[in-house]
């Protein structure tokens, strides 16, 4: 089996990045149709910094969408339009573990 890979990425929308909201839209969409997405989420810090977490089953599938066309596209309007800022960071888990409390119903 193939190790899990989470992509980290960390960014800061520029005040004028008209259209973002439209191209995430259609990034979400894509992504969900790749092979070896698990999911994802994103988190606002109270000063507008974001942090989005991706995860897909291997490092080529990771691979498949940085590489996707579409995604490129949008690679290229966030560094020209979107962000002011981005640091990005692929990682392969080497250790997981999980906790759930049972359902009390």
């Amino acid at each position: 089996m193939d190790t899990p890979i989470v992509t980290i990425f960390r960014n800061r929308l520029r005040p004028d990045a008209h259209g973002y909201a439209d191209e995430l839209g259609r990034m979400v969409e894509a992504v969900h149709q790749m092979p070896g997405f698990l999911g994802s989420k994103v988190f606002t810090a109270d000063d507008g910094e974001r942090v989005t977490i991706i995860e897909f089953e291997s490092l080529e599938q990771q691979r498949a969408w940085f590489e996707h066309p579409g995604h490129r596209v949008a690679q290229e309007r966030g560094r020209t339009e979107f962000y002011e800022f981005y640091d990005l960071q692929v990682c392969e888990v080497i250790r997981q573990s999980s906790f759930r409390r049972p359902s009390t119903e």
